[in-house]
This record gives structure tokens, sequence and C-alpha cells, in this order.
């Protein structure tokens, strides 16, 4: 009989074994560590004319420098090595072909400390390139002041419906039972010496939306905003708040001197104690941008820390507040306004961009540090609380009482991405393994051990910090405690000195043994999809992803086809070829024997492949133009029922017979639109209920469906959609689809989609301090009851919003806790728990919430509050409903929090200066205008439903740069030109543009471009020669280059092989650029500085 294994110690026999990895094995080692980087060697797809077909397999990137050899630190074993994003997005690498062998990393012994842990240092990762953070302003006190003599005399403009441009595509701009979480599955290669079964360490790139990583020692871009003159420098002894970020002195960060370590990609980043709450994360310069005009006169009192003063006015405004002056007649409710605009643009609040990271520890001495934005550049040290990439609270500070919250008009909510992906600098999380007795939980709520909880008696108790129960520690993890109170080896146990950890979860997690990685495809063969070429480059992209899939035997594959029957593939090796065998019956569907459609990877990889290359040409004549998509959905699943499994399924055409057979429906909603906005939203409701419930049943036996949508024409994406968000999918939207420009999108997506960090069959349930309780989840879930979200599949790119309230008041001065457990099959095959804790102070101030409340966090609240409504609500319902959310934040703080009194001033609190600007681009956006078909908005909110923080900004508010004079850069310096505010004033005709969202970009042509300089970028002289469909090129010159860079950068960084819409001045793709300038007056919506009066008024008129 085995001897009993003391937690945390290294488990017996774990080197014999090769069929089922160690829990600790990491699947993305390799043993050559230039091998990543020779791998992207061959990858060229923007390729120079002298290279026609160059290169074994087409990439979009650019290639990265190969990867220096890094060196393993002893420590914990972890869950997940530090990685970015891939930069050569979806994927250029191909997993290790053999599971390495080896002894498993130790584990922690049951009560000898093994020495402090030192983590496993990346070193020479890639750069990373950079997005601008919407507001690396932010102010320990908050509020940033406004100077101006006069707003415009219009106000706000009702939103009217405008024809949506033809031929233009429209794009994104337009339980009880015991729960616990593990690392992503292993997906890709790392470089040598990583030990982990967490997200490759892949080519340059960062997260989408945010940077989501910076370049190694970046320069600052040059902000859009206030010129330098309204700027005055920071003394290092000066105290940590912030001035009026108009009109008077700001503040940024000291400067610290780089850190002299050869292995950091980010050498000037900032190694001090993360700033103070709301402090800018980094320092601010404020240039002009290239052509913006003369810089604004210098603004009296700029170098002082007080604002201008002006009549009715106290002496000086608090460092926490925004005031812009309205004229007197603003004081007036209703009353007319008169006069032209003489505020300067430059001086409203707009997105600061600033590319040095910053080193951020989550705890410092017995208290919780505020996150840096969600869309800055930073490197987490987890020192107790979580990174805030896993987890972020909406306010840094828990209000004591529910009457608190009401009053602040603010959201309490957590947004939570358990497996983001880390910054490459940033430690991994670490397993740890406490054998069959699993990991140490409260008796009483379940909550798992973590460092926010409290031991007494001399370690013999210790009481929850969710609860309060006071348990017995189990003998073998006893420990006595030190003169601090803390256990003497609290430093040495992860899941006592981290905000976030993995467990090895023990056989009481496991209703069956662990399932397999099965992957089904699904393919759309009727006439439509085969004539468009969607068929074609379906085939082609399933094809170059096998080698991507898990190597090894619990590996499985299916494929099948459909148009008015399903047709399925024997690819058993014994076979000559494979053979088809077909299902009429789409009423009542069956699936021949399942060990004949689904087979091990390594035994029909020659079939597989030898079938993907012959379907196109055998649907060639087909004339059947019907779609059975519910009948096939059905057939797969059921020969993937007994195990679960993922099922990418590419369709092109409206579903029209068979099971969920639909109608079209975009007839009706164009009528519907033009009679009555009130009907409309219900064409954005599923036609019926039968897909939902065979959704249901989908992910009840583990079966998480992705839809690629490559179409011309009107699919029901509402009805469709409802499959992919009840069981942890996600819909693709390619209209309309072109045989040309979209293979290489369609390819790199569906290789993310497979390589990217993932687990199957996953439970997550959050659970909160006593006085705060879940009230809801919002995602991409099914959920069978209240307290638990079921995920057939959960990746990277998944976030959930949880909603909070207050069951019973909490006490000012003490802290709530906040646990999201994971638990989760990897995709090798190993049953994980990761558990992501989050400690924050309670407050009975209401100024204190306005000042800790996160500006991100808060807006994903409010797009996904918008999108949830969108299908149940009037447009103009929700544009309201969205209008007053931001109203009424401001109100209640100029009502109690701001010193100010006089009418003439819109006072902002400084965390939320940029909330009116996002809150107008939302209601702006592709998913609230009134133009625009029904899919395109159907496919809006489902893609927003499981968008991350980093993400949701820049899907509202894109990133704008000119393209027409990009320099090269020099060593460390950002490749990204300065980003450029979205105002058609600053968009000339003489130059190209460049708009991205992180989904699309759009490429906007003025009317008079230099012929040069379209001869240089895009191989024609004339802005008459634009094509409507376009693959990129690399022409040999300095200018193509670099504009090649550019994109593949900003690709890197959103891990999206965006989609490119040219447009050109007079005509309708110009149009659709046209729309995405936020701050422009246009039919979707007032100007920026027209908001700000209607929101003035609006609060002006409440008050009174």
């Amino acid at each position: 009989m085995a001897a009993p294994v003391p937690p945390g110690a290294p488990r017996p026999g774990a080197n014999a074994r090769q069929q089922s990895p160690h829990p600790n094995f990491n699947p993305n080692f390799q043993t050559n560590p230039n091998s990543l980087a020779d791998n992207m060697q061959n990858m060229n797809l923007n390729r120079p004319h002298s290279m026609p077909n160059s290169g074994p397999r087409p990439s979009p990137f650019g290639q990265p420098p190969p990867f220096p050899q890094s060196s393993v630190t002893a420590g914990f074993p972890v869950a997940s090595p530090p990685m970015s994003r891939p930069g050569p997005p979806p994927g250029m690498v191909g997993r290790p072909a053999v599971i390495p062998a080896g002894p498993p990393q130790t584990t922690l012994p049951a009560n000898v400390p093994p020495g402090r842990p030192v983590g496993l240092p990346f070193s020479h990762p890639p750069p990373f390139g950079s997005r601008p953070p919407p507001a690396s302003l932010s102010s320990s006190t908050g509020g940033a002041v406004l100077p101006s003599s006069a707003f415009p005399s219009s106000g706000v403009s009702s939103a009217s419906a405008a024809p949506p441009p033809s031929g233009a595509r429209p794009s994104s701009f337009v339980s009880s039972s015991p729960l616990t979480g593990g690392p992503a599955g292993p997906m890709s290669r790392a470089p040598a010496g990583l030990s982990s079964n967490g997200p490759p360490a892949v080519g340059a790139g960062a997260l989408p939306g945010a940077p989501r990583f910076p370049p190694a020692a970046i320069v600052s871009q040059p902000p859009v905003g206030p010129p330098p003159s309204m700027m005055s420098a920071r003394a290092p002894a000066q105290a940590p708040t912030m001035r009026s970020v108009l009109g008077s002195s700001a503040v940024s960060s000291p400067q610290t001197p780089p850190l002299p370590s050869a292995s950091s990609p980010f050498p000037a980043m900032t190694q001090a104690r993360p700033p103070p709450l709301g402090s800018p994360y980094g320092p601010q310069t404020w240039s002009m941008q290239p052509q913006q005009g003369t810089q604004p006169p210098h603004i009296p009192g700029s170098t002082h820390a007080q604002p201008p003063r002006m009549f009715g006015m106290p002496q000086q405004a608090l460092p926490n507040q925004a005031m812009t002056n309205i004229p007197p007649a603003m004081g007036q409710p209703g009353a007319p306004m008169s006069g032209s605009s003489k505020i300067d643009p430059n001086q409203i609040p707009r997105p600061i961009p600033n590319a040095t990271p910053i080193v951020y520890e989550t705890r410092h001495g017995n208290s919780a540090n505020p996150p840096p934005p969600a869309t800055s550049d930073y490197i987490v040290r987890d020192t107790g609380n979580c990174s805030p990439r896993y987890m972020r609270c909406t306010i840094n500070q828990i209000p004591c009482t529910a009457d608190l919250l009401t009053t602040s008009a603010m959201q309490l909510a957590l947004l939570v991405q358990p497996m983001a992906l880390p910054h490459p600098s940033e430690d991994p999380i670490q397993v740890v393994d406490f054998g069959e007795s699993g990991p140490v939980r409260c008796s009483r709520c379940k909550g798992y051990i973590n460092p926010f909880m409290k031991f007494i008696d001399q370690g013999r108790k210790f009481i929850c910090n969710l609860c309060g129960f006071t348990d017995d520690t189990p003998r073998d993890y006893h420990c006595n405690l030190g003169p601090d109170g803390r256990r003497r080896d609290a430093d040495e146990r992860p899941e006592l000195c981290r905000g976030t950890v993995e467990f090895v979860a023990s056989k009481e997690y496991m209703v069956r043994d662990p399932m397999p990685a099965v992957y089904f495809f699904l393919i759309d063969v009727s006439m439509n999809a085969v004539q468009t070429g969607a068929t074609a480059a379906a085939c082609s992209a399933i094809n170059q992803v096998i080698s991507d899939l898990p190597e090894g035997t619990r590996t499985l594959v299916g494929i099948a086809t459909f148009d008015s029957t399903i047709h399925f593939y024997n690819l058993k090796r014994a076979l000559q070829q494979p053979l088809m065998l077909i299902v009429p019956d789409i009423q009542d569907v069956y699936t021949p024997l399942e060990t004949d459609v689904i087979v091990q990877l390594s035994e029909c990889r020659q079939h597989l492949e030898l079938l993907l290359e012959n379907i196109p040409t055998m649907f060639q004549t087909s004339t059947t133009a019907e779609s059975c998509f519910g009948a096939a959905i059905k057939a797969a699943f059921l020969a993937m029922k007994s195990t679960g499994g993922k099922l990418l399924v590419f369709q092109s055409v409206l579903p029209s017979v068979g099971i969920g057979a639909l109608s079209s429906r975009e007839a009706e909603g164009r009528t519907n639109i033009s009679a009555s906005e009130k009907e409309a939203h219900k064409l954005l409701q599923p036609a019926d209920k039968i897909l939902k419930t065979m959704a249901i049943e989908f992910a009840e036996y583990q079966v998480c469906v992705d839809v690629f949508v490559t179409t011309q024409t009107y699919v029901d994406i509402a009805s469709i959609s409802v499959i992919p968000r009840t069981t942890g999918g996600q819909v693709y939207y390619y209209y309309p689809f072109s045989a040309v420009s979209d293979p290489a999108k369609l390819y790199n997506d569906l290789r993310w989609n497979i390589t990217r960090p993932q687990g199957f069959e996953a439970v997550m349930r959050v659970r909160c301090s006593q006085g705060i309780q879940v009230q809801d989840y919002s995602g991409n879930f099914c959920k069978r009851i209240p307290t638990d979200v079921d995920l057939a599949g959960i990746d990277c790119d998944k976030c959930i919003l949880v909603t909070l309230k207050h069951d019973d008041k909490l006490q000012d001065g003490s802290e709530c806790g906040f646990q999201c457990a994971l638990l989760y099959t990897t995709v090798y095959g190993q049953r994980r728990i990761r558990v992501t804790n989050l400690s924050l102070p309670c407050t009975n101030m209401l100024s204190n919430l306005f000042r800790s409340a996160d500006l991100d966090t808060q807006f994903t609240c409010f797009l996904k509050q918008a999108a949830i409504e969108i299908p149940t609500c009037p447009l103009l319902q929700v544009r309201d409903h969205v209008t007053n959310l931001c109203i009424n934040i401001l109100l209640s703080y100029r009502k109690f929090c701001a010193t100010v009194s006089s009418t003439g001033q819109l006072i902002l609190p400084e965390a939320l200066k940029l909330l009116p600007l996002y809150t107008l681009a939302l209601i702006k956006s592709r998913g609230l205008r009134n133009d625009g078909r029904i899919d395109d908005r159907s496919f809006w909110f489902n893609y927003v439903s499981s968008l991350s923080t980093p993400l949701a900004i820049p899907l509202v508010y894109p990133r704008m740069f000119a393209i027409h004079n990009v320099d090269s850069k020099d060593g460390d310096e950002s490749v990204l030109p300065p980003t450029i505010p979205l105002s058609s004033e600053h968009v000339y005709d003489d130059g190209i543009y460049l708009l991205e969202n992180g989904e699309d970009a759009l490429i906007y042509f003025g009317s008079s471009v230099d012929s040069s300089i379209l001869q240089q970028l895009f191989g024609f002289t004339s802005v008459d020669e634009v094509p409507t469909q376009f693959v990129m090129q690399q022409f040999s010159n300095p200018l193509s280059k670099n504009f090649n860079d550019v994109v593949n950068v900003i690709r890197q960084q959103r891990c999206s092989y965006l989609r490119f819409t040219l447009c050109k001045k007079g005509d309708p793709s110009g149009m659709l650029f046209v729309s995405c300038m936020v701050e422009d007056k246009n039919a979707n919506g007032p100007s920026y500085v027209e908001f700000l009066v209607h929101i003035h008024r609006q609060i002006q008129m409440k008050m009174s």
C-alpha cells in the first residue's frame, strides 16, 4: 500500500507517466530555444512583389527577433509562463511534437519551507507594442478643470437615421459543488527552460486592447491634449496628489533610473512602489500633433496649483475636480445659449498615451494598492491581491452601505477574466499540490485558503476572511506563528502570499475522468458557400492549423460537411481513403458510429489533410442552396456527446431547412426601423427557442461551439449566436466575405482560437465577504444554479461581469474579500483549480468612492449593460439610459463632493473625467446607431458580451494614426506614430489615416493625397484607383516598410488580423470613416463639446 503523501510533496511515480503528463509538466517546453524564432522566419504575408510565393505558409506578420536562451530559476512549479498574447497572432508556433520527459518539478513539502520562491524570470522576451491608455492622468483626489469662456450654442441633437454606406462592410466600428480553477491549457512552445502548463510565450506582440504589452523601453508617445505650457513638472518630494488637468499644474510620476537588467525588455520601467491612487502612470508630456495647428496661448495660472478664477468661484478648487466654464445663461435651466464656442478643443479631457510601463505591486504593507488603468502598460508583482488582469472592481474602495452606493450612482461589480494572459515579465502563477486531501478550505462557505485567512491559537485554527467562521487547521498543514502573527512559512507557501494560485484538483473534484481534447470541424458546402470561396477558405484554414492541435493520443478530431443533408467522414487509418457517410434525415437526426467519425489525430492526419484538399472540388458543381445548420450541429453534438469538446462551425447562408430552420427577417427589420423603432429590437432576439434548448443540452455535455460566419447575406446572427453564447464560445463575423482578403483573417482567427490558453468542462463561482453578495453574472456561459457558472469552454479572452449588492452593512476601515474559483480541465487532461483573490478596503466617505473609481471597469459595465438591453429595448431608450448613468454619477459628485459652486462650471471627478467622452462614443457606436444592418448590431452585442476590459474602450473610441508620413524608429522607440483625436479637424485632404478598434481597421484617403506616397504605400498613383478589396503588400521602399511595421505591431497588440476597409473622401466608404469621428457632430449624435454642454445642463436642472 502506498504511503500517504503530505500536502505539497512531490507525487511518487510521476516520472513514469508518459501518457498523462505530470500536473506541473510544461507543455510549452522545447529543447531548442531558437526554434520558435526559426519557425517565424518563414512568415511573410505582406511580402514584396519580388517574393510572390515565398515561404511555406503565409503569415500576416513580420519576423520578430529570435528568442534568446532563457534560464530556469528554482522555485515553485508554475501554471502559466510569463507571456503575452502572441505577437505574430494566432499562432505561428507549433506545439512540441513530443511531450518532454524528465523529473517533475518539486512541489512544497508539508512543513519544510524550501526557501523563498523566486519565480521564473523570462529572459529577453520580445518587445511588445503599446496602445495609448485612455486616461493615464488620474489623481489621488480625482478631478479635472476645463477652463473656457463659452460653450457652443447648440445642445444635443437627437440621433437621426442615416442610410448605411452602400457596399461598405459593416464593422465593429460601425456551485455548492467544490469549485476551483486551473491554468491555461498548453498552447505553443516557450523558450527552453520555462516550466509551465500555461499560455505560450510567442513572438513580439501584446495583448489586444490595452497595449496589451508595451515594447521594450518604449519612448512615451506624444499625447493628445493640452500643450506643454499647461503642464508643470512634478518635484520628487511633492505629495501624491494631482491638480486639475487643464488650467493648472499636473503631476507625473517621479522619474527613476532605468533598471540595469540585461534580462528585462523594459529598461525604463519604474521599479519603485506603485504610484498612489490615481496618480499618473508614467511621465506625461504635452506635445502638438503633426498638422494640428499652432500651439494655444499659455493659460494664466498654468504653472501654479490652482485653476483660473472666475466670477462666483471660490479662491481655489480641490485638486480632485475638473471644471469647465459655462456661460452664465447655462445656469438657468432651459435658458437660451448664444455665442460661438471659444473653448479650445485641446483643453477638454482626452485619452493621453503613455507607453512607459510601471511595476505595480498589488498590496503594500497591509493595504491594497489601486490598480493602474486597464488600458495602460504595467507589470504586476503579486503581493497578496490578484493581478488586475484577472479580476478588477469598478470601485477600489467598497461602500459600507447600500445607501452610500446608491448615492454615488456608480456600479459595484467585478470584471473577472480568470485565464487572462500575464505580461511576459510577470512571475508565473504557481501550482500547489495538496495530494489526495485536496486544498484547505473553509468548512462553512467552502472558500479556499488564501493570504487573507487569519491563523490564531498558535496556528491551530484559522478564521475565514469570507464568512468569518473559525476552522481547525489540518494537522499536516500546521505551522507556528511568528511575532507578527503570521505563519512562519507564509512567504514560502504561494497560497498564503499570492493573490492568484493554482491547485491540483483531487478526485473529489472529478465527476468523471478528465475529458480528452476533441476538435470537430463542421463546414457549410451549400452552393453559395462554395461559389463565394468560403468553403475553400475554411478547408485551407483547418488544414493549416492541424499541426497546432495538441499532440498525443488524447487529441481526437472529426469532420463533417452539410448543405441540405449532413455528410460525415470515416477517417480511420485502415481505409485507403476517407469514406463519406450521409445522414439525409434532418428532422430526427442521428450520427454514424462515433468511433468511426471521431478518431485520434495521430491516426488520421493524412486522411484528414487529403479530405480537406478535396472538399471544395467535391462540391464544386453542387446546386443545393439550402442549409441545415441546426440539424448539422445537432448531429455533430451526438457524435461528441460522450466526450465533449470544441465544435467549430463554418456557416455561410441562412439556415433554411431541418431543425431550427430560420426565415429571413431582414426585410421585415428594415420596414420596422423606418416605420416604428419600438418594434425593431425584437428582430435582435432569437426567432424561436429551439436553438436555445439545443445550446443548453450542448453545455450540459461540455460541447463548446464557435461559429465562423463567412457570408455575403443576412444569416440571422441573433438566432445563431445563442449557441456559442450559451456554450462558452463566440461568433466570428466576416461580412461581406471576400475570397481575396478574408482567408488570411479566417486562418489567423481559427489558429488563435485553437492555440490560445484555454480549458474544458469548467465551473466558476465568485464568493464575497459577509455584507456583499453576488447579484448576477453576465457573459458567455450556461447557468443551471444561481451560484455557479458552467463553461463548456473557457479561454484567455473571455471576461465575465459579476454584479454585486449589499446584504448587510460593512465596517468602516475593514476589508472586503472576493474570491473567484475556476475548476477546469487543461487540454492535456489535468484537472486544476485556479483561485483568484482580491481584498479591498471599506469606506463610509462618498469622496473616497469617487477618488477610487476605476474608469475602465465602470465604462465596461456601461458597455455590457447596454449590450444586454439592446435586444429588449428600443435603441433610443438604451441611449438615454447610458447617458443618464453618466449624468447621475457626475451629478452625485457635483452635489456631494465638489467644493466649487459656480453655476458656470462643469465639475468632473478626476478618476472619471473621460466618462462623458466614452459615453458619447458608446451612443454613437455601431450597436446603438439607428442605421446599419440587423446582423451587424446582433454581432456587436454578442461580441461585447464576453469582451475584456482592456478592449472595451478601443471598441467605441478607436485609435487613429496618420500613415502618410510614418517615420522609421530607432532602437527602443515605439513603431506606432502619435495617436490623433477622433475629430475631422485633425484629418487633412492630403493625408492617409489608419483607424483601428481591435477588431477592424479603416484606411482613409484624402482627396488630394500625393501620388508618390500612394505609389510607395499601395502601388497605385491616384485615389480614384483605390480598390474595394485589399490585401496588404510590402514594397521595396522605406515608407512601405514603416507602414507594414505599424500594421504588424497593431496586429500583435490586438492579436487580431484586423480586416481592412479602404475609404476615400466623397465615397460611401468615406462616410463610414466620417461616422467614426466620435468628437464631431453627426447624424448619430452631438459633438463632444455639445455633449458636455448637455450633461452640464442636465446636472443644473436636477440640482435646481
